[in-house]
């Protein structure tokens, strides 16, 4: 049966599965589709998420991906930013429980920018792309849904900040005075490549 998406964020607000904004439903063929479009199995694990330490596999990123309102394009990058948080220097417990406000920003570099239309120019930290606003968000799903960050039971920030909804945004490369952060971190002018770190406003 078609599902409503009315319906559906209402059920999914009342579970706990949504940020508070309305969220799509993860029907099997939105997430079949997105989790082909990481080029992995569905149930591969890329690791679990504290604090819960549940397990972030494929199918469960890719579901969370669809309820943020992602294109399947843009799944390599999520998977991408995944396995960034997952890294141990990240430090994802601290950041996923502390009473501070951090939350995760993710820095794209690379020809992906303009392919997905991933803002790097005006307004680059503001509303009005999708890219932006759909792959910060899916990744705050997942911590939530995946590793068990609820807030005011696990996330225990004390006043939090609206990053804590979403940050994604590209570095604007060409007409930066300095290095891009991508070469930089070691990688090549024009390598596809998500930086992670954590934030506080």
């Amino acid at each position: 049966l078609p599902v409503k998406a009315a319906d559906f964020f209402s059920e999914a607000v009342a579970r706990g599965w949504s940020d508070g904004l309305p969220v799509l439903p993860p029907t099997i063929d939105a997430v079949r589709r997105m989790a082909e479009a990481g080029g992995l199995a569905a149930g591969y694990s890329l690791g679990v998420i504290p604090p819960l330490n549940g397990a972030a596999t494929v199918e469960k990123i890719a579901a969370n991906a669809v309820m943020a309102g992602c294109l399947p394009e843009y799944f390599p990058l999520l998977l991408a930013a995944v396995r960034g948080v997952l890294r141990p220097g990240y430090n994802l417990d601290g950041v996923q429980t502390t009473t501070g406000n951090v939350a995760p920003v993710l820095v794209i570099n690379g020809r992906c920018r303009d392919q997905l239309q991933i803002n790097y120019g005006a307004n680059a930290l503001g509303q009005g792309w999708r890219a932006n606003a759909t792959i910060g968000r899916a990744l705050r799903l997942v911590l939530t849904n995946i590793g068990g960050a609820t807030p005011g039971i696990f996330d225990k920030s004390t006043l939090g900040q609206p990053a804590k909804y979403t940050f994604c945004f590209g570095e604007n490369e060409e007409q930066s005075p300095w290095d891009a952060l991508v070469v930089e971190r070691g990688f090549a002018p024009g390598d596809n490549v998500v930086s992670v770190f954590g934030c506080s406003g």
